[in-house]
C-alpha cells in the first residue's frame, strides 16, 4: 500500500485499539523542520506498513525543540510487529538527515472520552497536557477525566478558540494525555490568561478538578501540526 499525507489525524477514528505518543528533542526550529522533512522522505520512499498501523502524525512543539508523534494501532501487538520489522530503518534513515534526536517513549494509551464544539475551523494548535496520578489506578483516571466534562459542561464562560478535548488513559493506569485542539496558539493563551486557574472558570466544579485526590501534576505544551500519514 501506498502513503497517504493529509494534515491532521481523525483522533475519534474506528479501530483504534492503543495509540503510541513519545517526543523527539532535535534543539532549533531549523532542525525541526529538517526532520519532519526526514520523516515524510523515509515514509514516503516505502510502501505502508500492513501491521495494524492506522496513522502516524507528527507536530511541531512551538518551544522551537520538539516534535510530537502520535501514532493509532489496531493493538499493541501491530506497534510490537512494526518496531520488530520497520521502524529501525526508517529511523536510520531520519538519523542520518538530521543526526543527534534525543528519543522519549512512547507510552500507550486507550481513547477515553472526547468533546468536540460546533463548527468545521481547522485547528491551528494542539495542546497536550500531561497528567500524572500519583500510582496506578484506572478508576482514578477515568473519574478524573469525568470530572473534568462535569467542570466542562457547567462553566459559565467557555473560553473561544477551543475545537475539541480528547482524553487518552495510559494503558499502565498512571497518567491520562489530553489531545485537546485550538484555533489558533493565541487563543489558547488568551484562554490561560483569563480568571481562573488554567483553562476554566474560577468554579467548584473546576476546583475539585484541580485538587483532586491522587493527582500529582501535569504539563502544558503547544504544539503546531506538521504532518499525518496513512495508508493511501
Amino acid at each position: 500500500m501506498s502513503v497517504r499525507i493529509t494534515d491532521l489525524p481523525e483522533i475519534t477514528r474506528p479501530g483504534v485499539g492503543v495509540v503510541m505518543a513519545s517526543t523527539w528533542r532535535v534543539g532549533t526550529p531549523e532542525r525541526q523542520r529538517a526532520a519532519v522533512e526526514a520523516i515524510a522522505a523515509a515514509w514516503r520512499s516505502r510502501e505502508w506498513p500492513d501491521v495494524g498501523l492506522l496513522s502516524y502524525s507528527v507536530l511541531t512543539g512551538n518551544d522551537g525543540d520538539t516534535l510530537l508523534h502520535y501514532s493509532q494501532w489496531s493493538d499493541v501487538e501491530a506497534h510490537q510487529e512494526f518496531v520488530r520489522t520497520f521502524r529501525d530503518e526508517r529511523n536510520a534513515e531520519i538519523d542520518a538527515a538530521v543526526p543527534g534526536i534525543e528519543r522519549a517513549g512512547p507510552r500507550s494509551y486507550e481513547l477515553y472520552r472526547s468533546g468536540a464544539g460546533s463548527g468545521s475551523v481547522v485547528p491551528g494548535c494542539v495542546v497536550i497536557v500531561d497528567v500524572e496520578f500519583d500510582g496506578p489506578d484506572s478508576g482514578l483516571q477515568k473519574r478524573w477525566v469525568d470530572a473534568v466534562f462535569a467542570a466542562l459542561g457547567s462553566d459559565p464562560a467557555t473560553p473561544e478558540g477551543g475545537l475539541s478535548a480528547h482524553f487518552h488513559i495510559s494503558t499502565d493506569a498512571t497518567r491520562v494525555l489530553n489531545y485537546a485542539e485550538w484555533a489558533s496558539e493565541q487563543a489558547h493563551v488568551a484562554a490561560l490568561d483569563a480568571p481562573g486557574d488554567g483553562v476554566g472558570s474560577l468554579t467548584d466544579d473546576w476546583k475539585r478538578v484541580q485538587g483532586y485526590p491522587g493527582l500529582k501534576g501535569s504539563t502544558v505544551k503547544r504544539y503546531t501540526p506538521a504532518i499525518s500519514l496513512g495508508a493511501g
